[in-house]
């Protein structure tokens, strides 16, 4: 099982994502909110706690996640970065290897171009997920990482095995 990660400090997407034949199974997915009331550092803690949890029950053999990209707000981007670090801090922990892509390898991988949009992606899900349609736009993401890896894992195998 190969858990997707879309990383942010106040809404962290996840999917828990199977290959099925040609589509996916997603199984445990959703987001982890943490509220704007609290400093960076209890947010940071919540996250920790919530995504330790999630992966103690579902253990996955594999996280996929998106590389960081440079964000023009410079205080957004370093709160995701100190998020990615908890994320990446708990998959450590729990010796779960760590797989990453730039935005451009998850949109080609889900939707056959870099250059693909959001409502393009969306609509490209459901068809790799047997009809399921996913609502929120960070659990979205997060299942497309792990589409990217699964089906870039399934790739590199076939190759391994050609030589």
């Amino acid at each position: 099982m190969t858990l997707g990660i879309d990383p942010g400090y106040g809404r962290t997407g996840y999917a828990f994502v199977t290959p099925d034949g040609q589509r996916y199974a997603l199984h445990a997915h959703g987001v982890i909110e943490t509220p704007a009331g609290k400093t960076i550092a209890e947010r940071l803690s919540m996250l920790y706690t919530k995504l330790d949890s999630l992966i103690a029950e579902h253990k996955p053999d594999e996280a996929s996640i998106e590389e960081l990209f440079f964000s023009k707000n410079t205080k957004t981007a370093i709160a995701v970065a100190e998020a990615r670090g908890v994320i990446l801090l708990a998959l450590t922990q729990r010796g779960v290897p760590i797989f990453e892509y730039t935005p451009n390898e998850v949109k080609v991988s889900v939707a056959g171009s870099g250059r693909a949009t959001k409502p393009q992606i969306a609509r490209m899900l459901p068809l790799l997920f047997g009809g399921r349609t996913i609502t929120q736009d960070d659990t979205a993401d997060a299942a497309a990482a792990a589409v990217t890896h699964i089906s870039r894992g399934a790739v590199l195998r076939a190759i391994g095995r050609a030589r």
